[in-house]
């Protein structure tokens, strides 16, 4: 994995880049998934083999994670950020409010899921890709 393209890809985030676009260029680093715990506001991320690595997410003035998961409210941040009407940092802050404890994007599996502080969760498949 490129260390210094996943730091790309997270000043890319916060920067307005578009999540297809973030993706594609950690696949392209070697990253196959990433974790990104909202409690510690770190992110770790893994190679298809045994290599990881661990960064931490720069998120100003966060929110403390809500004690109940509000699954509508994170589908509803997840498709706001789709749409590009809030930034990456507003979407970490909305999912945090609405529960969401950590989450988890597996590139290969094209795929996210939110995690609750209790278990619960809600799987989200990347959009379509343009024919």
């Amino acid at each position: 994995m490129d260390k210094n393209v996943i730091g790309e890809c997270t000043r890319m985030s916060f920067a307005g880049v578009a999540f297809p676009d973030v993706v594609k260029r950690l696949a392209t680093a070697g990253v196959g998934a990433y974790r990104a715990d909202l409690i510690r506001l770190q992110v770790a991320y893994y190679d298809h083999g045994r290599d990881s690595y661990d960064s931490t997410l720069p998120l100003e003035d966060g929110p403390p994670v809500g004690t109940e998961f509000v699954e509508a409210d994170v589908v509803a941040a997840v498709r706001a950020i789709q749409c590009a009407e809030i930034s990456y940092a507003e979407f970490l802050r909305r999912i945090m409010r609405a529960g969401c404890a950590s989450y988890s994007v597996f590139i290969a599996g094209r795929k996210a899921m939110y995690f609750g502080r209790d278990g619960q969760f809600c799987v989200e498949n990347f959009p379509q890709r343009p024919q």
